[in-house]
């Protein structure tokens, strides 16, 4: 899970161009909305469109269900890993 984990992180980073982060800095169980990194809506939007890609994951943005994946890097890593498609 760790290596999933760090995969996540570096997605983030690059894909909603935090560039004065690295993988190091965002902690695994911290939100990812709100104070730790400023994660907003469309940070939301862009990061589920890429992990429904990158990952072959079906969403739906008005499932609270996703709402709750996406807390933090942990619980998305989780999601990914018990839901991942080939």
């Amino acid at each position: 899970m760790q290596t999933l984990e760090l995969e996540l992180k570096k997605l983030i980073i690059d894909v909603l161009n935090l560039e004065d982060l690295t993988p190091d800095d965002i902690d695994s169980n911290a939100p990812l909305f709100g104070d730790e990194l400023g994660l907003d809506s469309i940070d939301a939007l862009e990061l589920g469109v890429t992990i429904k890609k990158h990952y072959n994951l079906s969403l739906d943005a008005d499932d609270k269900s996703t709402h709750k994946h996406f807390e933090s890097v942990a619980s998305l890593a989780k999601f990914i890993s018990e839901n991942k498609k080939d």
